[in-house]
């Protein structure tokens, strides 16, 4: 997983505060380091992949509640994927 790259997309694609970007950038990369979504649907996370996803959220959710709705969608088809939502009290 390439962060900055990732950063960099979060920002030109959903905006929001460089705080609430590193907190979703954090918590990709770590869903990346464990394996999970490669294990459960074959597929790398890339900085690429990460922003298609996000985009698929419903229309005025800020970048964290976009988040949190695939990492719980993920939770909800494959299970072991809440640890990877992001607090939201960052959402903007």
């Amino acid at each position: 997983m390439q962060r900055q790259t990732l950063l960099a997309e979060l920002e030109a694609t959903f905006g929001g505060s460089e705080r609430t970007r590193r907190a979703v950038a954090r918590q990709a990369g770590d869903l990346a380091d464990s394996g999970r979504l490669e294990e459960d649907m074959d597929v790398e996370l890339t900085p690429e992949v990460v922003v298609s996803n996000l985009e698929d959220a419903p229309d005025g959710y800020s970048l964290v509640e976009r988040w949190n709705w695939w990492v719980g969608s993920l939770d909800l088809s494959f299970g072991g994927y809440q640890r990877f939502s992001v607090r939201t009290d960052l959402a903007e």
